[in-house]
C-alpha cells in the first residue's frame, strides 16, 4: 500500500497535467495568438463560410478554376478521410486513371495548349491540397475567360496577383489558392 498510493497520485497527476491542463493551456495560447489558424482557416464572404485556405474542394462550374483531383475515401476532399491513392506511378490502374482525367480535361478545356499539367491529373498524398501550380492556372484560364466573358489578359493579371511564393525559393514552390483565386474572380477577395 505504501508503494501503491505514491504510485496512484502521480498517475493522476499527470493525467491531470497531461490530459487537461496542457490541452487547455495549448488551446487557449493558440486562440488568443492564432485565431484564424486554430478554427481552421475558414473564409467567410458577406458572413457565409465559403471554405479553407488549407482544404480543397470541388469546383465543377467551367467559369471557376478546378483543383487537383481527391482521392479521398467516400466523397471528394472528404477532410476525414484524408488519403492518397496509394497506386504506385508502375501500377496499369494509374496510367488508366491519368488518361481518363486528360480525356476529360481536354473535353472541358478545349481552348487550353499544351500538356496537361500533371497536377490537375494526380491527387496529392493527403487528396486535400487546395493548391495548384501556376501553370495549372494558367492552363485553365482560355476556359474561364470565355466562360466569365472576360479578356485572357486580365485573367492572366489576377491569376499573377494570386500566386504565392515560398519566402525561400528551395523549400517549395510557387502555387495559387483555388478557393481565393475563384473568389478574386467572384470580386469577394
Amino acid at each position: 500500500m505504501s508503494i501503491l498510493r505514491p504510485a496512484l497520485l502521480v498517475f493522476i497527476l499527470l493525467s491531470l497535467i497531461t490530459g487537461a491542463a496542457y490541452p487547455l493551456l495549448v488551446t487557449g495560447l493558440s486562440q488568443a495568438i492564432f485565431p484564424s489558424q486554430a478554427n481552421g482557416s475558414l473564409i467567410s464572404v458577406a458572413g457565409k463560410v465559403r471554405g479553407s485556405e488549407l482544404i480543397g474542394q470541388a469546383f465543377d462550374n467551367p467559369a471557376d478554376f478546378h483543383g487537383r483531383p481527391s482521392a479521398t475515401a467516400g466523397s471528394p476532399y472528404n477532410a476525414l478521410a484524408s488519403a492518397g491513392s496509394n497506386l504506385a506511378a508502375s501500377n496499369p490502374a494509374l496510367d488508366k486513371l491519368i488518361a481518363e482525367r486528360v480525356t476529360a480535361l481536354r473535353a472541358a478545356n478545349p481552348l487550353a495548349t499544351g500538356p496537361v499539367p500533371l497536377d490537375l491529373v494526380t491527387a496529392s498524398a493527403s487528396g486535400l491540397d487546395p493548391q495548384i501550380s501556376p501553370a495549372a492556372a494558367y492552363w485553365q484560364a482560355p476556359r474561364v475567360a470565355e466562360a466569365r466573358g472576360m479578356s485572357l489578359q486580365q485573367l492572366n493579371q489576377l491569376i499573377a496577383s494570386q500566386i504565392h511564393t515560398p519566402l525561400i525559393k528551395f523549400t517549395g514552390e510557387a502555387t495559387v489558392n483555388v478557393l481565393m483565386l475563384n473568389l478574386a474572380l467572384d470580386g469577394s477577395r
